[in-house]
């Protein structure tokens, strides 16, 4: 994005505690504050991480410095209270644009890798996440991929999220981690407008999908996504329809049709460890 700013910051903590819908997990983990995705609906926008900000979301990136070394110190002793459980990231994108020149998330997956968690979730839109297979192939069968792939229509993406990365590469990424073994899942997450043939797109890459939406996903029963007025573009397009609690259904209906009932999540069952 053009004119986006980087700010380098020094936070005293890296792992902050998992509560309310992540109460799964015993903590959280962001690499950055701030995404240059910039997505229209994403719920960070009604959080007072960017409410406080006079910048508008999507144009700043604050990347936390020597965040491995904290997570090093923070993982010992979080470990010796009981089991670790991470979800990475809840309030930004572990690898967007910053991260190829930054690599804080491949940094403190290294550390990962040397003081395993007992399990880690990595929640990205980006194909980037390819490029550090070598390090998911260590930690095995403690760490799934949650790739979001919101719909199957390049047209629609484009309208919702113009910043982001293309579905087929994606798609594509999805393919690499299959190939490598890596756990991973694809996340229709919030769902946008999509086709029939999404599911038989999605059957050959992955054998877990998490269906989530506004209402049950933005933890507020969508009011944060109210606000931020993503209803507008629904309207544009002529697709409101899709923009109302029961649409996952449609959604839901296609991929128990071509994929087994247990392996299609629903909200907050799909991002549970």
């Amino acid at each position: 994005m053009a004119n986006e700013s980087h700010t380098y910051t020094y936070p005293k903590t890296i792992l902050n505690k998992g509560s309310g819908y992540l109460s799964g997990y015993s903590h959280t983990l962001n690499p950055y504050a701030g995404c240059s995705f910039s997505c229209s609906y994403c719920y960070v926008r009604q959080m007072p991480i960017s409410l406080f900000r006079q910048e508008q979301w999507g144009t700043w990136v604050d990347i936390k410095q020597d965040a491995a070394k904290l997570l090093r110190k923070e993982l010992s002793l979080a470990k010796r209270k009981g089991a670790v459980m991470i979800f990475m990231s809840t309030s930004t994108d572990p690898y967007q644009p910053a991260e190829y020149k930054e690599r804080v998330t491949r940094s403190l997956l290294e550390a990962m890798v040397d003081e395993p968690p007992d399990f880690v979730l990595v929640q990205t839109r980006s194909p980037l996440v390819r490029r550090d297979i070598d390090l998911f192939a260590q930690l095995g069968d403690k760490v799934r991929i949650s790739m979001t792939v919101e719909t199957d229509l390049e047209h629609i993406r484009k309208q919702f999220t113009p910043e982001a990365p293309p579905i087929a590469a994606r798609l594509k990424t999805l393919q690499l981690l299959a190939d490598a073994g890596i756990p991973a899942q694809a996340t229709i997450a919030p769902l946008l407008p999509s086709s029939g043939r999404f599911p038989k797109l999605l059957k050959p890459l992955v054998n877990r999908v998490c269906i989530d939406d506004y209402f049950m996903g933005d933890g507020s029963g969508g009011k944060r996504t109210r606000k931020i007025g993503v209803e507008a573009i629904y309207k544009r397009l002529g697709l409101e329809d899709w923009y109302k609690p029961g649409a996952y259904r449609i959604v839901y209906d296609r991929f128990i049709e071509e994929f087994p009932e247990e392996q299609v999540y629903i909200s907050q069952k799909g991002f549970e460890p």
